[in-house]
């Protein structure tokens, strides 16, 4: 098992990649006709604010009475928002989309999904915090409860100012490909499609509870008030490898490298680190990593496949740790999400 030293650099590691433009979409509706950010629910949540950004492009200050504080939102509306429409919800990495290392700055996904009939919602915020509602608050990351916050707070907000139809998925990536494991588990039934890629299940494992732990150290917290010391009943409470049966009737997606070189990793390409020692750098610790989520992927596919429970899997023989890789997991994914969107492939 390598240590925490090393996969401390490898997480620091993914924060930095090339910076990409993205093309802007035009609206067949306007996005404003469907906008209702009135009222607060009941617990208290509540769009404080909303600015468009784009003919397409919208983001919304929400606040959390859960945590007590407004969380960006940043929204890609649906190529036609004159009907009901659905929504994905596309987490981010480590840095939570507070950092350069996003869906938007380092991929052209956004760009992607631009004629595709679904609404894009993506928080920001909740950096290392693996998307969880932790048990205490940190003195470095704060008060954390990301779980209800997405699973409770948010989703009626967002159904009601977009005017959705109620078919939701989620999407993510590295540490946020655990959390969309746990999501649909913590709430049945709010999500149709899940896509987890790069993601380590197993966190109440050695080898995942590593990976977390590195993960949210990091960031400057400690994962005890997360879910407490290694072993304590709580990683297994909220280990999707262990609750693997949960998992049942969703349209699941699952992918990993093997973390070998692979295209996306020359001297100066546009998904590689720039220069000679960011090229080593994402084959070195990106490709530790990536092997890490690898073992992590393939555990929770025999665990799926024992239980019966089928799921899409893509499994390619190289790839490292890195966005290039990741952009196209999600566009190979697109099916699976689509199917439980109710959207054309």
């Amino acid at each position: 098992m390598r240590s925490t030293k090393i996969w401390g650099s490898a997480v620091l590691a993914l924060t930095a990649t090339v910076l990409l433009p993205i093309a802007a979409g035009t609206a067949s509706a306007d996005p404003g006709s469907s906008l209702n950010s009135a009222g607060t629910s009941a617990d208290g949540s509540r769009i404080a604010s909303s600015k468009y950004t784009g003919d397409r492009n919208l983001t919304l200050q929400v606040y959390s009475a859960a945590m007590g504080k407004n969380i960006e939102v940043d929204v890609q509306r649906a190529a036609d928002t004159s009907q009901p429409t659905p929504v994905l919800y596309l987490l981010n990495g480590a840095g939570g989309g507070t950092d350069s290392a996003t869906w938007q700055k380092r991929t052209d996904v956004l760009n992607f999904l631009a004629d595709k009939n679904v609404d894009v919602v993506q928080p920001v915020g909740g950096a290392f915090s693996y998307y969880t509602d932790w048990r205490e608050p940190d003195p470095t990351l704060g008060v954390n409860k990301w779980k209800t916050f997405l699973t409770e707070e948010l989703p009626p907000l967002i159904d009601r100012a977009l005017n959705t139809n109620g078919r939701n998925a989620i999407a993510g990536l590295s540490m946020a490909g655990t959390s969309v494991l746990q999501l649909p588990i913590a709430a049945p039934g709010l999500y149709r499609s899940v896509a987890a890629y790069s993601g380590c299940a197993q966190i109440s494992d050695p080898l995942g509870y590593n990976f977390a732990n590195t993960v949210v150290s990091v960031g400057g917290g400690d994962s005890k008030n997360m879910y407490g010391p290694q072993g304590d009943p709580e990683w297994a409470a909220n280990d999707p490898y262990v609750h693997a049966d949960q998992l049942r009737g969703l349209n699941l997606f699952i992918s990993s490298g093997s973390g070998l070189p692979g295209p996306w990793d020359t001297l100066d390409g546009p998904r590689t680190l720039p220069g000679a020692g960011g090229l080593i750098n994402q084959m070195v610790l990106g490709g530790g990593l990536e092997a890490a989520s690898d073992y992590c992927t393939r555990n929770l596919k025999t665990k799926l496949d024992g239980l019966g429970i089928p799921a899409t899997y893509d499994f390619t023989p190289t790839g490292t740790h890195s966005w290039g890789y990741w952009e196209d997991a999600l566009k190979q994914s697109w099916p699976v999400l689509a199917s439980g969107l109710g959207l054309p492939a």
